[in-house]
């Protein structure tokens, strides 16, 4: 079986506005779908909101500071704004296995490996979804947030990693419905990264993530 060429890699400058990103991503999963476009891994920053994911309890909304949009992918709510890059992954899972079990562990485990590139111990959790790792006071916290949602085996959504957020706005919100871990941030670690250092982590993890989708003979 002949190699899959590589995603379009595409980063959007400022901020995007979150009602063009989740129509702009229908788009393009339906042109994927059709076989009128190529693959797509669509790095960009959002202003201030809070997505609802599926599985969101009203409950867990604590103060609806920022628009509130219903994000259509898998998971709680979640908060995005400046200082979080955002990575929008599609992918045709027809042809890189159709296992989205797979695909949920390679995608954490591709922020995990750019992490470490930026010099943080980043890991999994048993039993919650998404990037862990310890914050200045020893505690777990959570870094990056994983949401997906796959329409016709076309994956949308993808990864949200903490670089330099204010890390109060999660405050209106239990994250991804889990209460008892703090969330954190490569500046709240001290790891002065900026996107262009994150961005560059990822493009060099990009090749074992994908690997790990290979079609295998």
């Amino acid at each position: 079986m002949s190699p899959l060429s590589p995603p379009e890699w595409t980063i959007s400058p400022g901020l995007t506005d979150y009602d063009l990103a989740l129509a702009d991503m229908e788009t393009r999963a339906a042109a994927i779908h059709a076989g009128e476009a190529g693959e797509r891994i669509w790095l960009i920053e959002h202003p201030p909101l809070y997505t609802a994911g599926t599985s969101a309890d009203p409950a867990e909304l604590l103060s609806p500071q920022f628009p509130v949009y219903n994000a259509g992918r898998g998971g709680r709510y979640t908060y995005h704004g400046p200082g979080q890059r955002v990575g929008y992954v599609q992918l045709d899972l027809t042809k890189r296995g159709r296992d989205v079990r797979a695909y949920v562990s390679a995608l954490e485990g591709w922020v995990i490996d750019a992490l470490a590139l930026l010099g943080v111990e980043a890991r999994r959790a048993e039993g919650r979804i998404g990037i862990w790792t310890d914050d200045r006071d020893g505690r777990e916290a959570k870094i990056g947030a994983i949401g997906v949602r796959v329409k016709r085996w076309v994956t949308m959504h993808g990864f949200s990693l903490n670089v330099a957020p204010d890390l109060a706005h999660f405050g209106g919100i239990v994250p991804c419905g889990i209460a008892e871990f703090p969330v954190t941030s490569l500046a709240a670690l001290d790891r002065t990264a900026s996107f262009a250092d994150v961005d560059a982590a990822l493009v060099q993890t990009l090749p074992a993530f994908l690997d790990k989708l290979s079609p295998k003979d």
